[in-house]
């Protein structure tokens, strides 16, 4: 699955969760303007999963690794899922919906 597509399934599912931009980075948004999701620079996406159980088999897929946008801070309650992976970014986005 693409992003474009990704976008399209989430907000027809779930019309509280919007398209936008954070730091010029696409991403998913809350009516209450939190970031639930975002298409990372590399082609992966990053994916905010509060559930320690749920990240971890996140973390466990191919590739997947907490999310740093730069400098060495790694976010802790997020996880860059790469492309390879895209199949499962649907599922993600979900639990990250709750």
């Amino acid at each position: 699955m693409d992003w474009d597509t990704l976008v399209t399934e989430v907000a027809t599912r779930h019309p509280e969760i919007r398209p936008a931009k954070m730091f010029g980075m696409p991403c998913l948004k809350r009516e209450n303007g939190k970031v639930l999701a975002g298409h990372w620079k590399d082609g992966g996406m990053n994916v905010k999963l509060t559930d320690e159980a749920q990240r971890t088999v996140a973390l466990a897929l191919p590739g997947a690794e907490l999310f740093d946008p730069g400098m060495g801070r790694v976010m802790k309650e997020w996880v860059l899922v790469p492309e390879e992976q895209s199949d499962r970014w649907l599922e993600l986005v979900e639990q990250a919906i709750g």
